[in-house]
């Protein structure tokens, strides 16, 4: 059994998170993160307070975190300190934050992913099939979420636009077209188009359950591995 702890227990993504494993068998919750003025610090989700310390990490067997880039890099040095693996689906990081993402690998596995949907990893790979093959097409990328999303573009978006970059393509900022609406939980459309034709790649999440499943699968894959950065491709190995 996985002895799991969440950090940002009481949000979104976390109260998914934990739900979904808490009916898993493979997985018993022992850890619950949230940022000290959270009104619900102090209370309880079973048996397990949620807190703002850090040091119950060291109970856990891998730490799922979606927060803030400041709380991840802030964790990141307990993480290390008690030699636990990780899971993170923060976004918005920066370069600087990225890099100490790295550095931490050096010395624990960490899963490390703008979109844990396996949906959208697939995507991902299509992305890369297609910017191989359609090289005289412009594209354009576009992205819609809830009105609560901080930041744009989002991350899965900006990782679709590294892979066409990879295989050759100018994208500009301008090419990237974001949406905050409503409460959508995550739409990305990737568009090749031509004067000949428009090849159009789309995904709609329709709740998030298919980031907190992505993410428990994930550490159940992470758990026992050497230190490293891995992603979701590593997991699903498509």
């Amino acid at each position: 059994m996985i002895k799991l702890g969440v950090s940002g227990a009481c949000g979104k993504m976390g109260k998914r998170i934990i739900d979904l494993a808490r009916t898993d068998k493979d997985f018993k919750l022992v850890c619950a993160i949230e940022h000290k003025d959270h009104p619900q610090i102090g209370s309880f989700i079973g048996d397990v307070m949620i807190e703002t310390g850090l040091d119950s990490l060291r109970y856990c067997d891998c730490l799922i975190e979606f927060t803030s880039p400041l709380a991840t890099v802030e964790h990141l040095d307990y993480l290390v300190k008690f030699r636990k693996p990780a899971v993170i689906g923060t976004t918005g990081l920066n370069e600087g934050e990225e890099k100490r993402v790295k550095e931490a690998a050096k010395y624990i596995p960490i899963v490390f992913s703008p979109n844990m949907s396996v949906g959208v990893n697939l995507i991902f790979k299509i992305v890369r099939i297609a910017s191989k093959i359609l090289k005289n097409y412009k594209v354009y990328i576009e992205e819609a979420h809830h009105i609560h999303k901080k930041d744009a573009p989002s991350g899965t978006a900006k990782k679709i636009a590294q892979i066409v970059k990879e295989e050759g393509f100018i994208v500009d900022s301008k090419d990237i077209k974001s949406i905050r609406e409503d409460e959508i939980v995550g739409d990305h459309r990737v568009i090749f188009d031509s004067e000949l034709d428009r090849i159009e790649i789309f995904h709609s999440a329709k709740t998030r359950d298919i980031f907190a499943q992505g993410a428990l699968l994930a550490a159940k894959w992470v758990v026992d591995k050497k230190p490293g950065l891995y992603s979701m491709d590593d997991v699903i190995q498509i």
